[in-house]
Parts: structure tokens; C-alpha cells; sequence
């Protein structure tokens, strides 16, 4: 029997000393890569500007009479790809922008405040850096709902309308129970970008509609971003930002929201929905079936639909 448990314990140190070889030739692999990607990050679209002492970057495509800003989900590796399939499809008509935050796409990493009165601030001083002035139809998808909402409180009179992308609202869920994951995902995401399995990750994804050049280009972005501590850190702001919104009252802003298949059965999330809807002088709720990239699967849906909102003149001017 100790003959066997020896050989049993010899083969599965084998096993272990393989995986962690393993391992440590994917991390090689991803810094040899890493190194010959330093140009494809330096030669990016989009233009940079500082803020606080760092580089962020904004993606312009189009011109009209409405700016429409773009404002990403928590830790979306590259923006200017990510909701290229539902800008794309409004830049005929209006000038939309895309801001890349900081830890994000192109952009720099900051090692000051990640609360979400640090994020509107820096969006706006980008923004405004950049030329581009308001009032804004603000674009939010996901986490930055909170940015949007944030936003449409404290400066209205920036805020044309809101387009909520299956966004976060105060009051959508419990953010002590249902963001108790977020802190081991941040854990498992660092450990991906150490030995460079995200790299592995993002080679086997689809990316519909970019050149190779563009894919090479959102792989290299996603290594560097992936993990990086400037996004992870949002996740801190999450409780405070909900204890603010809670004590304002909802924003007037024309708004459409909508709901993705994923978070229909959530009462908090779709009450939290209705609720911005009627407070809206000009709103509307939309449930959608499909996942909670919504730009992506019903682009054509929503891209026609914000044109109907905006054209008909029902948007604050």
C-alpha cells in the first residue's frame, strides 16, 4: 500500500511540476509578445488628453447637431472596439465620442481615486479638454449607468438625454450581496495578466467586424488592461455611489432604458429601470432578450430607435 501512495504521490508531483512549467512558458510567450505589441499601442485611434497628470484617450467618429459620449462597462478591455457595432451605425448622423478611462483601452493608469464623483469629473475635463462641449446624450452601459446618473444630478444642464445599455441604476441590486464576487474576480483577473492567460482567453474570442490589425490591436490592449488595479479599484466606489444617488431625486433627462434578457427576472434591476423611466419627462423602458452587451446583439434596434428620440426633438436643447 506505501508503494502505491509513493508512486501515486510521485505522479501527481509530476502533474503539479508540469502545470506550474506550464504556466511560466505562457507567461514567456506573453512577455516576448507583450514587447513586439509596444507599437501597435503607441500607433492607436483616438486622440489623448490629460487629465490629473495622465494620458486619457477619446475615440470621434461623425459629426450632427448631438454629441453622443460612450461610456464603457466595468473593465471592457477597449471601448473603441467594444461598441464600435452600435456607434458606428449613429455616426452617419451625430458626433459620437468614446471615452477610453483611465485603465482602459489606450489610456493610462492612475494611481489616485477611483470613486465615481472622480470618474464624471475626469469625464467631463476630457472631454472639454478635447473640445467637445455639451449638453451630451450620455451612452452607458453596464456599471458606468452610475457615472450617467451621477452625471444628470449634479450638472443637468450637460445632460441632453441618457441612453441606458443594460446600465446600473441605485437601487438595481444589493451591493454588499451581489458584488461579493467582484473582489475574487479582481483576484483571478490579476493572476490571468501575471501568467498571461488572458491572452490565451482573448485569442480564442469572436471579434466580428475588426480587421486583423484592429484584432491584434484589441488582444494587445487586453493583455495590458486586463487585471490592471486602475479599473479593479471602481469596484471601492460601488456602496458610497449607491448611499449618494439614494438621496437625490431621480434626473428629468429624456431617457431610454434597456433591459437585457439576463437581468429581466431581477426585480430590483427592472423596478430600478421603471422607476428612471417615469421620472424622465420623456421616457421609455425597453426589455430586450438577449445578453448584457446589448450594443452588440440589438444594435440595429437601438441605433434606430436614439435616432427617433433625438430627431423627433424630444431631447432637452
Amino acid at each position: 500500500m506505501k508503494k502505491v501512495l509513493r508512486i501515486f504521490g510521485i505522479v501527481l508531483l509530476g502533474f503539479v511540476l508540469l502545470f506550474v512549467a506550464f504556466l511560466f512558458g505562457i507567461k514567456i510567450w506573453n512577455h516576448v509578445a507583450m514587447n513586439g505589441e509596444k507599437e501597435l499601442l503607441q500607433n492607436h485611434p483616438g486622440t489623448r488628453v490629460e487629465v490629473d497628470g495622465s494620458s486619457m484617450n477619446l475615440y470621434v467618429e461623425g459629426e450632427g447637431a448631438h454629441t453622443l459620449v460612450f461610456l464603457s462597462g466595468w473593465k471592457v478591455p477597449c471601448p473603441i472596439f467594444e461598441y464600435r457595432p452600435l456607434y458606428s451605425k449613429l455616426s452617419d448622423e451625430y458626433r459620437c465620442v468614446v471615452i477610453e478611462k483611465f485603465g482602459y483601452g489606450f489610456s493610462d493608469g492612475f494611481d489616485g481615486p477611483r470613486d465615481f464623483d472622480t470618474l464624471v469629473r475626469q469625464d467631463r475635463e476630457a472631454l472639454q479638454k478635447a473640445g467637445m462641449e455639451g449638453p451630451y446624450v450620455l451612452c452607458a452601459h453596464s456599471l458606468s449607468g452610475f457615472e450617467a446618473e451621477l452625471w444628470a444630478e449634479k450638472y443637468p444642464e450637460e445632460v441632453e438625454a441618457i441612453i441606458g445599455l443594460d446600465m446600473c441604476l441605485a437601487g438595481c441590486f444589493d451591493p454588499a450581496e451581489d458584488f461579493k464576487s467582484s473582489e475574487t474576480q479582481n483576484k483571478l483577473d490579476r493572476v490571468g495578466a501575471f501568467f498571461g492567460i488572458n491572452r490565451f482567453l482573448m485569442s480564442i474570442s469572436e471579434f466580428e467586424g475588426l480587421s486583423e490589425e484592429e484584432i491584434r490591436q484589441y488582444i494587445a490592449v487586453g493583455c495590458k488592461n486586463l487585471g490592471n488595479s486602475t479599473a479593479a479599484r471602481e469596484y471601492e466606489g460601488i456602496i458610497p455611489v449607491f448611499e449618494e444617488l439614494s438621496g437625490m431625486p431621480l434626473p428629468k433627462a429624456p431617457t431610454i432604458q434597456y433591459v437585457s434578457g439576463v437581468n429581466r427576472e431581477k426585480e430590483l434591476w427592472v423596478t430600478a429601470h421603471r422607476k428612471f423611466v417615469e421620472a424622465s419627462q420623456n421616457g421609455k423602458y425597453v426589455q430586450l432578450e438577449c445578453g448584457h452587451y446589448v450594443h452588440n446583439f440589438e444594435s440595429d434596434r437601438i441605433a434606430r430607435e436614439v435616432k427617433e428620440l433625438l430627431d423627433n426633438g424630444v431631447a432637452c436643447q
